[in-house]
């Protein structure tokens, strides 16, 4: 799951890494939508996410050779309760997060913390934004020492590779029973 608060370059990820045209649920924000879609920050933004997106990202030369399956969450609060359909056999998440609206990443955070899902947040790098420290991000966030916390340009394809394959790592080490498993399946 590559998941944020509205706005963050959610879709912009999967869609950088993805080796198929991902699918996308975009739609086009409307006057309706203007009392629970702040624009703050993200003034330009013309369409949002309203299901998921959708890509692949095949590591055939990984340690362990893996297809990821990658599900791009909605940013806004209301869409929270489908976060636990898309949740349900990932093994792991990407908290993307923008350092201007920091606010808007709190949702996620505390979501996978709350399940128990293994996460790594990445910081997208959007131009002309202040470059925070990764430590002072992890302290605006409260997050523990053992969540990575990186860098990244969703618009990068190598950069949201890293950040996979970094979640993909910390997925191992939080659950050691699946690279037997994974092992043991090929």
């Amino acid at each position: 799951m590559i998941a944020g608060g509205f706005g963050v370059g959610k879709t912009t990820a999967v869609g950088a890494v993805s080796e198929i045209t991902p699918l996308s649920t975009e739609e086009y924000l409307t006057q309706a939508s203007a009392s629970v879609d702040s624009l703050d920050g993200v003034e330009a933004k013309q369409s949002t996410t309203v299901a998921f997106d959708f890509g692949r990202l095949s590591l055939p030369d990984a340690p362990l050779p893996l297809e990821l399956l990658l599900f791009g969450t909605p940013g806004q609060d209301r869409f929270v309760d489908l976060w636990y359909d898309l949740a349900r056999g990932a093994i792991g998440a990407v908290v993307l997060v923008d350092t201007r609206r920091l606010a808007s990443s709190f949702t996620a955070v505390s979501f996978f913390e709350d399940i128990g899902l293994p996460f790594v947040v990445a910081v997208n790098h959007f131009d002309g934004a202040h470059r925070y420290l990764r430590e002072q991000v992890r302290d605006a966030l409260e997050l523990p020492p053992h969540v990575p916390v990186l860098t990244c340009d969703a618009r990068n394809t190598d950069d949201v590779a890293g950040v996979l394959l970094t979640l993909v790592d910390q997925a191992l080490k939080q659950q050691p029973a699946t690279t037997t498993a994974l092992q043991d399946a090929s």
